[in-house]
């Protein structure tokens, strides 16, 4: 079966197998791209309640066995010393060579049970290190939902839906049939809905208060017309969230989700791991989208501190991977830091603008979400024209009436400073999700990460929070 060091093997270097690949719009899957309209989806979050299915688009990985903890402790950086059952963290694996591969939520169902959910990166590289250790695991992978599904019948492992929102304690004390229990940040516990009992855990996504449930498939449909009902029988305004709005959430809550795994390049286990991944993997094909053109593929890779996870890093564990790279990044002055870029409206209005006039546009700018590609690079250039950070994530919110990106700076670019944002491809691609066009500049002002104001001041001890500091 071919790999991805085949498919590598008929492209020049992978920056161009990726600016080039064919995949299309990067989609999530499944659910409907509008219930109602994304404007007041996105409002719901902030002002009522909404609902989100997070069933489809995320991959699902079910690692057990009497070595599931000394396992997952060695893949992820994390610390695992207050890791109980019934807790949750963000789990983050990097290379030997300290990049970030990507990051899921796992949680801890039993002593010798974890579960983690998130994008594919990271699934495929914890079963590559299952597959080369002497590990005694089992792993369970169901990968996310078909992104074009055409008609077929789409099944999971789990449902997975998360109710947010101002008003969403009333909606979670109906369905449970009196008060909930108090349940802290990333903390796990059991309510009712209706008459089953789900596993609910503390979180939340856009700034707002919420508990994400989970359970057997079988009982999705009951699950959420429960919800809904409850609503209604409250007079609740309770949105459901289609998936337009659905990935916006986190330009304000400031979590990066797709950053270019750092697997294409090094020797030892990550030329092995590149024999191991398929040619049909999502490595192998997603995109890379944006202005930056770089012949190194590295110039995309990140590490933990870039992204504000330093935190988690597990320094009395023995050993895992990436440890000693991460050893020597630490104090790097080399290392970016993370932050929101705010769009300048009129240089916005004016990219917007050209498309209704004669001769080539300016890069089309999709709303709610312009991303076009699995992975985005825009130049963000200083006064000099000299790049002094990338836009990786972008989106329009509607609440904050502006667009905004989140990306990496150099350390010497400060909050409120006014940078310039190169928006579009230098060439044409072949990219199928790319038309025609020029480029554009545009003014963006550095500005807090997360930009929601109620998700820096209220996730305590969280990364959002510590990322902002």
């Amino acid at each position: 079966m071919p790999s991805l060091s085949d498919v590598m093997k008929d492209h020049p270097n992978p920056v161009e197998m990726l600016r080039n690949s064919r995949m299309g719009v990067y989609v999530y899957p499944v659910v409907a791209p509008e219930f109602t309209n994304w404007r007041d989806e996105q409002r719901a979050w902030r002002e009522s309640a909404v609902l989100y299915d997070q069933s489809h688009h995320m991959d699902e990985l079910i690692v057990e066995g009497p070595d599931a903890e000394a396992f997952l402790s060695h893949v992820g950086i994390n610390g695992f010393a207050n890791f109980d059952t019934n807790r949750a963290k963000h789990f983050v694996p990097v290379t030997p060579n300290g990049h970030v591969v990507g990051d899921m939520i796992i949680f801890r169902e039993r002593d010798d049970k974890f579960i983690l959910v998130g994008r594919a990166p990271t699934a495929n590289w914890t079963k590559f290190q299952a597959a080369i250790g002497k590990w005694k695991v089992r792993l369970h992978h169901d990968p996310r939902s078909p992104s074009r599904p055409d008609g077929e019948r789409v099944l999971r492992t789990h449902y997975r839906y998360q109710i947010q929102g101002p008003d969403a304690p009333k909606i979670f004390e109906k369905i449970n049939g009196g008060p909930v229990p108090e349940v802290k940040f990333f903390h796990v516990d059991e309510i009712n809905v209706g008459s089953r009992r789900v596993q609910a855990l503390r979180h939340g996504m856009a700034g707002a208060p919420g508990l994400e449930i989970w359970g057997p498939y079988a009982d999705k449909h009951y699950i959420e017309s429960t919800i809904l009902q409850a609503a209604r029988d409250l007079g609740v305004e309770l949105h459901q969230v289609g998936s337009r709005a659905y990935s916006t959430n986190t330009l304000e809550s400031g979590w990066i989700p797709s950053p270019l795994p750092g697997i294409y390049t090094g020797d030892g286990m990550l030329a092995e791991y590149r024999d191991w991944l398929g040619a049909d993997s999502y490595e192998a094909n997603g995109t890379i989208g944006g202005s930056f053109v770089s012949g190194n593929i590295e110039d995309y890779y990140v590490n933990p501190f870039e992204l504000g996870y330093g935190f988690y890093i597990g320094w009395k564990k023995d050993d895992f991977v990436g440890k000693a790279a991460l050893e020597k990044m630490k104090d790097a002055p080399g290392n970016r830091k993370k932050v929101t870029f705010e769009w300048n409206k009129e240089d916005v209005l004016k990219v917007l603008a050209s498309g209704f006039e004669d001769g080539v546009p300016y890069k089309w700018i999709d709303f709610p979400q312009p991303n076009y590609a699995s992975s985005s690079a825009d130049m963000i250039l200083n006064g000099d024209d000299r790049m002094v950070g990338m836009s990786m994530f972008n989106g329009y919110s509607f609440n904050e009436r502006c667009v905004l990106s989140l990306g990496v700076v150099d350390q010497s670019v400060e909050i409120g400073d006014v940078l310039t944002l190169r928006w579009g491809e230098p060439d044409d691609t072949q990219k199928t999700s790319t038309e025609k066009h020029r480029q554009a500049d545009i003014r963006v002002r550095v500005s807090p990460t997360p930009y929601s104001r109620e998700a820096r001041e209220n996730y305590g001890g969280g990364w959002r929070v510590q990322a902002a500091e």
